[in-house]
């Protein structure tokens, strides 16, 4: 979770509130899971008192006691007709607005991340999360929450399987440019934070990648490195996409091969170490 101590963080969710009304107009699984991926990606705000850091004791892992530095915070919540408590999570301040009780508050900024981490916690006596409770409203209880949590898990752990692409004289394969309308920002942005911590990489591009046979096309990054650690770079970037594939896979592939050279040659890349 992130910590703002200011009364006005700037926060927009457009992508999820446009999900949000696409799923309550014309509610099916596509729409569900498409408005559960934008939660899964998205910051909110829940108003809460934030202390100033405080020295606390704590005992480390070799059983001595070190003193760490610690900000407390106390959410404000709100109770459903059954007295129950959840979060409420606004996805930007017209919506956190609606509730006059969040006056004076400092924002909390969390993520789903964020609530199931503290919903987790033993002795937590909330009972979830609720997405703009004075709009167009979306509740997480805990139960789901937590099955989401160990789905998206499990999600990573598989993709983070992911081989090398081989091609063969037989195939016939697309390649294509990503709808420069519906770009991933966000899954570029993981990637590349993930590329910057290697030494290994000089570049890496974005195509679509589509065979006769597949029903729709696939994320390719096609990834120029040196050495001999293919398999642990393509993981990285796996479990760092996989948070925001929307629905695509994602395929990988070297840049050593001709016809990944060939997909790359007119486009620059989205990534370069020298950057």
């Amino acid at each position: 979770m992130e910590l703002r101590g200011n009364k006005n963080t700037n926060i927009t969710n457009l992508e999820l509130l446009k999900a949000i009304e696409e799923m309550q107009a014309n509610n099916n699984p596509d729409t569900v899971n498409h408005m559960i991926d934008c939660v899964m990606n998205a910051q909110f705000i829940t108003p809460g008192n934030v202390s100033k850091p405080q020295n606390v004791a704590k005992t480390d892992k070799n059983g001595s006691t070190v003193m760490q530095q610690e900000t407390q915070v106390q959410f404000q919540l709100i109770e459903n007709q059954n007295k129950e408590k959840f979060f409420p999570a606004f996805t930007d301040q017209e919506e956190k607005k609606k509730w006059t009780a969040s006056e004076g508050k400092s924002d909390v900024v969390m993520t789903f991340d964020g609530y199931a981490e503290v919903l987790s916690e033993k002795d937590c006596e909330v009972k979830g999360f609720v997405i703009n409770p004075f709009g167009k409203s979306v509740a997480f209880p805990r139960d789901m929450v937590m099955s989401l949590k160990k789905q998206k898990a499990e999600r990573q752990q598989n993709a983070g399987g992911l081989q090398q692409q081989t091609l063969t004289a037989d195939d016939n394969v697309q390649i294509g440019d990503p709808d420069p309308d519906n770009y991933p920002i966000d899954m570029m942005a993981s990637i590349i934070n993930f590329l910057q911590e290697r030494d290994d990489v000089d570049s890496a591009y974005l195509k679509m990648f589509k065979r006769e046979q597949d029903e729709k096309p696939s994320y390719l990054v096609i990834v120029d490195f040196e050495g001999d650690k293919m398999e642990e770079i393509f993981k990285g970037i796996s479990m760092s996409a996989s948070p925001h594939l929307g629905g695509f896979q994602l395929s990988m592939m070297p840049y050593n091969i001709p016809f990944a050279q060939k997909a790359v040659e007119d486009i620059d890349p989205f990534y370069s170490a020298e950057d």
